[in-house]
């Protein structure tokens, strides 16, 4: 048998994407409400556009989401009949800190969520705990001008402080920053970086960086001394870059840009920054400022294990013509011929996850935690359900790919969480009608629907793979 007898199977959110009640139980305004459908929206995660508040124009998806802050007791229900065995969400800082720079925290937050861990714990699942899914209050942001700031690593060791005393025993998994690198492609909704002056954009995000590498060690150290059980994880937004053909060139390319977010988890598994790092960081002058002792928090306080979302490999080009044509998207690739793609142009590689699990394994020699991974699609509910085979077959794949990488290739693996187990609104584009869950919720893109949940094919298909330890694929 390829998986371990306790293999943690389960599914992922994020608070933005699916919870909803932006404004209730004493709830502050963060950055990822902000975040329109439309044409604004990239411009405004880019950090290119300031848009600090609402407007009458246009529709903000995150304001209710998929209504789960009202309705999680029925979907952990679901998760549970699935048999997950855990289950990653996100706190929303600002239901636990509406300003995120108060020293009370808000009870009703704090209740919120240990109400939601005990749920999970009736069903025998165990949470996975994201502390900061690209969250950020927006009183940081336009007071300190987020991450740029020294001063959120305070904040953001107050909130670990209070959610991992609040918490011990009802949570061990956590994870400090997702998708940690993306703040070099999303800054605003990455750290709440608006892009004030170009000129400066780069070296402003590696200060930025810095300082959540800084936080994360912090977290990390909190975390153990406040109980010895907790196990701390990185994450990075993964896939191997291949090179477009076998030039030398193209090959040098595809290892650069394999390192921009190698370099995160250097520091973070590692505890320093690797030399190719502060040689580039030289040569840009974006060398971060660093204080006394960082150094020596980063180096005794790396992380339990590795955990990073996989939804597709990309390829490169020495060439910048040819890669002009990539320009646009979050992670620019150019199109691998041998690749089907998803109706997102997102390119399916099962093998590139095999790939990516030896690479980051050999690279760390730490446990592995496949934390989103799934299908973007456009599903139609025909007499409640959906006949999602597309999905079944992606999953059927990457799992297989996983198998291999456990039993072949020696890659020690944790656990595995599809992402968005159930219907949610897409970080990239904000849409509804991206789907990636078991589970169908009635909502559009402009916000229609009842918000009902109904079960798709792939809802029995999972909860047999679960139930056979990825042995039953079929």
């Amino acid at each position: 048998m390829a998986f371990r007898k306790d293999f943690l199977w389960g599914g992922a959110t994020a608070a933005n994407q699916c919870e909803g009640g932006y404004n209730e139980g004493g709830r502050g305004l963060a950055n990822v409400d902000l975040a329109p459908t439309g044409p604004d929206r990239f411009p405004l995660i880019t950090g290119v556009k300031k848009m600090f508040n609402f407007d009458e124009e246009n529709f903000y998806p995150a304001q209710e989401a998929i209504d789960m802050y009202h309705r999680y007791k029925e979907d952990i229900a679901l998760f549970g009949e699935m048999g997950f065995k855990t289950y990653r969400l996100s706190i929303a800082w600002s239901r636990i800190f509406p300003m995120g720079d108060e020293t009370e925290p808000n009870e009703e937050g704090l209740k919120f969520y240990e109400d939601l861990f005990k749920e999970c714990h009736k069903y025998g699942i165990e949470p996975l705990v994201t502390i900061t899914h690209f969250d950020c209050p927006m009183h940081l942001v336009e007071e300190y001008g987020a991450w740029r700031s020294r001063k959120l690593v305070g904040f953001y060791e107050n909130l670990c402080r209070v959610i991992f005393n609040r918490y011990k025993g009802l949570v061990k998994y956590w994870l400090t920053f997702n998708e940690i690198n993306m703040i070099l492609h999303l800054p605003f909704m990455g750290a709440g970086l608006l892009i004030e002056d170009k000129e400066t954009a780069l070296k402003d995000k590696y200060q930025a960086i810095h300082h959540e590498l800084v936080a994360s060690a912090l977290a990390t150290k909190i975390a153990h001394e406040i109980d010895p059980d907790n196990k701390v994880g990185c994450m990075l937004a993964a896939g191997n870059t291949y090179p477009y053909t076998c030039n030398p060139d193209d090959v040098w390319k595809s290892i650069q840009i394999d390192r921009e977010g190698y370099f995160f988890i250097d520091v973070q598994a590692r505890g320093y920054y690797p030399r190719y790092a502060l040689k580039q960081m030289e040569r840009e002058g974006t060398m971060p400022i660093m204080e006394d002792g960082d150094q020596e928090l980063l180096k005794d306080n790396t992380v339990d294990f590795i955990s990073f979302s996989y939804y597709s490999s990309r390829c490169t080009s020495a060439d910048p013509d040819m890669n002009k044509q990539t320009e646009g998207n979050v992670f620019a690739t150019l199109k691998n011929p041998y690749l089907k793609a998803s109706e997102w142009g997102w390119q399916i590689d099962p093998l590139g996850l095999r790939i990516t699990l030896n690479s980051i394994y050999d690279r760390y020699q730490k446990p592995l935690f496949i934390v989103e991974n799934g299908l973007g699609a456009k599903d139609e509910l025909i007499d409640n359900t959906v006949e999602d085979d597309y999905r079944i077959d992606y999953l059927r794949q990457h799992i297989q790919a996983m198998s291999d990488a456990i039993e072949i290739d020696g890659v020690e693996l944790w656990g595995y969480t599809t992402w968005g187990c159930i219907d949610l609104v897409s970080a990239s584009t904000g849409e509804m009608s991206k789907r990636y869950g078991f589970i169908y919720v009635d909502r559009d893109d402009q916000g229609n629907g009842t918000n009902k949940r109904y079960k798709k094919k792939s809802f029995d298909w999972y909860k047999k793979v679960i139930a056979s330890n990825g042995e039953d694929l079929d």
